[in-house]
């Protein structure tokens, strides 16, 4: 059974992300790809796409990179404009066996360029427009071995050590190139909520183990709904969705404006039957819900795999499909072992959902545990360090070795979130261990608790004060001021907080999956305190970044 799920889209026990298309063409190249722009690099070619058509582009940038001189397990800086074409250039680069690095482009120059050193002399493959934008002031020369770009051309006076791909359009096709299922293969980065990201390098077996449980939960609705992805292309779920998907011949939308002034036209033209999308986007998607052509009316399963989700945000989705009985999927995992635990939501338990229990562990695919400061393990109902053992862990932090081992303990990975497990074997995440507030059992349950009373409620998120005090930083829709009082009564039965510190909410700092930053933000409420602390005035509670 497990052979059978996989077989389609990876080699023995590897999961090689440079065969999603093809093997996906070899079991139907009719499939269809829908895309919000075309790709960058062949913007002249649509948003329609069948995956014969996207196996031979992959093809094509494949035979390009090794003209330009790229060869196996070789790492290949991937840092370009956000588009499509950032999964079409990855699959290519592992296609030849090189290992592409994938670097948000949310991410800033100087971020880059320290990641760029822990890469020890990559290849850098990006666009013109990035080079000349986030890239300008950053010395890459020394850095990589040579730029490439995949579109637009080189800054003027910027020439030397740059290739275009372009240059190379008529180069022949090469073999596909598959690497031990043991051996690095694949280079993504923590959410760098807690600072510089960590670059975890993968392997193709472990890649294998991540995709059993999502092949499973996937299975009901193979090859008769259309899914509509809409996540970050420099994640490996991305890539695993991709696969699980197309292995079963389900077509696909996916989008990289998660804007719900462009997502819910999109919505209505395609009516996936699955989507999926980060937890805090799905939030800024609750006004879909009552917009024009009902784009959420055609969902019969909604899909989130990277934190818990608010209780509020998944009765709306519920309620917005017109489907008899839509499910919300829900799983909880990281960068660094995949999917860890899960659980689904129907309309009627929906409404009495505990935001912070994000399910059971994955029986068969994780062992969990959960331990004091000294590593001993605790009984169920008591919080503690999360602990886990799993094939799909990373083979290390790329540059940081030692950092990676010390969150592994006789085997048992540190997950670095604080959480409990009842008696029923079901996990309830309380916070990050970074994030954790004396005064409060957890932040988390708070910030749930005031999203479901408070519906203008965007993004609030409980940070430590100055003097370790409990601080609201709140967002609303339509920036408008919060009412004080309606602030009052969905505190009241709260633990004593400071008063909330209101922000824009294109201000609050983010991760590339839009997680929330948070030692970013301690910095600019200290900030802000500090200014109204030198201007005495409290009268308006707005600040900005």
């Amino acid at each position: 059974m497990l052979h059978t799920l996989l077989g389609r889209v990876t080699r023995g026990n590897g999961f090689y992300i440079g065969d999603i298309f093809h093997a996906a063409a070899r079991r139907d190249a009719s499939t269809e790809v829908v895309l919000d722009h075309p790709p960058q690099w062949a913007s002249d070619r649509g948003t329609r796409f069948t995956v014969g058509e996207l196996a031979e582009q992959t093809d094509e940038l494949a035979a390009r990179l090794w003209a330009a001189g790229v060869r196996p397990t070789e790492r290949v800086a991937l840092y370009k404009t956000e588009n499509f074409d950032i999964a079409l250039l990855a699959c290519a680069v592992s296609r030849i066996g090189a290992v592409p690095a994938l670097l948000s482009p949310a991410l800033d120059g100087p971020t880059v360029a320290q990641l760029l050193v822990r890469l020890q002399q990559p290849w850098l493959l990006t666009d013109g427009d990035t080079l000349a934008g986030e890239l300008r002031d950053v010395p890459v020369d020394g850095a990589v071995r040579r730029t490439l770009l995949s579109a637009g051309a080189a800054p003027q006076g910027r020439t030397d050590g740059i290739d275009l791909l372009a240059s190379y359009a008529d180069a022949p096709r090469r073999p596909p190139v598959f690497l031990h299922p043991h051996e690095p293969s694949l280079i993504t980065h923590s959410s760098g909520t807690t600072g510089i990201p960590k670059l975890a390098v993968q392997t193709p077996e472990a890649g294998w183990h991540r995709l059993v449980p999502q092949r499973l939960v996937s299975w009901p609705i193979r090859a008769r709904e259309k899914a509509a992805l809409c996540i970050t292309l420099v994640h490996s779920r991305f890539y695993q969705g991709l696969a699980m998907f197309l292995s079963h011949g389900n077509p696909l939308v996916i989008a990289i404006d998660p804007d719900p002034a462009h997502i819910g036209p999109l919505l209505v033209r395609t009516r996936p039957g699955y989507l999926e999308t980060h937890p805090n986007t799905y939030v800024d998607w609750e006004e879909l819900d009552h917009a024009p052509g009902d784009p959420l009316a055609s969902v019969k399963v909604f899909g989130a795999t990277f934190d818990a989700m608010h209780p509020r945000t998944i009765q709306r989705m519920l309620a917005a499909s017109r489907a008899r009985f839509p499910v919300f999927v829900q799983f909880y995992g990281q960068s660094e072992i995949g999917p860890m635990a899960g659980r689904w939501y129907t309309r009627r338990t929906a409404h009495h959902a505990d935001g912070r229990c994000v399910g059971l562990p994955l029986p068969g695919f994780v062992s969990m545990r959960v331990v004091d400061d000294r590593g001993r393990r605790l009984k169920s109902g008591r919080t503690g360090h999360l602990e886990v053992r799993s094939r799909t862990r990373i083979l290390t932090y790329l540059g940081e070795d030692e950092r990676y081992a010390d969150q592994l303990h006789d085997g048992w990975w540190r997950v670095g979130d604080m959480g409990r497990l009842s008696r029923w074997g079901l996990l309830h995440l309380m916070d990050r261990e970074v994030d954790r507030v004396e005064t409060v059992d957890s932040n988390l349950a708070i910030e749930d608790l005031l999203m479901s009373r408070l519906d203008e409620l965007r993004e609030v998120v409980i940070v430590a004060g100055p003097e370790g005090e409990p601080v609201p930083v709140v967002a609303t829709r339509d920036e408008l001021p919060l009412d004080e009082r309606r602030w009052r009564r969905a505190t009241l039965d709260l633990p004593p907080m400071a008063d909330f510190r209101q922000f824009r909410y294109d201000d609050l700092p983010r991760t590339s999956t839009r997680k929330i930053q948070r030692p970013e933000l301690v910095r600019l409420v200290g900030k802000a305190q500090r200014h109204l602390d030198g201007t005495g005035d409290d009268a308006d509670k707005t600040v900005g970044a």
